[in-house]
């Protein structure tokens, strides 16, 4: 499986770490941060992450490793009022269908969180960015996958 975040900085040097164990953060400057995962030999079923048997065809340890595409579309959302302490609300929160046949849960950015504007994207083509969202104890920047309208 991919390494996720950058490679170790040296000893006090701020570091950006993903917020999920399948986001690959990218190594070198000009790369993009992709989502990893597995797909099954046997039935072609794909998903974000590690696994050992496949939910669909119930085959074990027969998978390869994914990169997931940077782009998808948006087949459901809702809009979040209330949150936990510290989340700023309204946001949208999303299911993006990916390409490689499976379906990732995200926040949606880059549109006002207002019910038509956000319907009228239904079934359109969303493109994948981060953003450092929070700092950990060590003071490293944590980072999270979101979706936007494509360009």
């Amino acid at each position: 499986m991919a390494e996720s975040g950058k490679a170790e900085a040296t000893q006090g040097e701020k570091q950006q770490k993903p917020i999920l164990p399948y986001l690959v953060l990218p190594a070198a400057e000009g790369e993009k941060a992709y989502l990893t995962g597995v797909k099954c030999r046997s039935c072609g079923a794909a998903y974000l992450g590690e696994r050992m048997a496949c939910g669909k065809c119930f085959a074990v340890d027969d998978f390869d490793e994914l990169k997931f595409s940077d782009h998808g579309t948006l087949r459901a959302f809702t809009i979040v009022y209330r949150t936990a302490p510290s989340i700023e609300v309204p946001f949208i929160a999303a299911i993006i269908d990916l390409p490689e046949g499976t379906a990732v849960k995200a926040n949606l950015g880059g549109v006002e969180p207002e019910g038509e504007k956000v319907a009228a994207l239904l079934g359109k083509k969303l493109e994948m960015y981060t953003e450092a969202v929070r700092t950990d104890q060590e003071g490293n920047d944590v980072v999270v996958f979101k979706y936007r309208p494509a360009a």
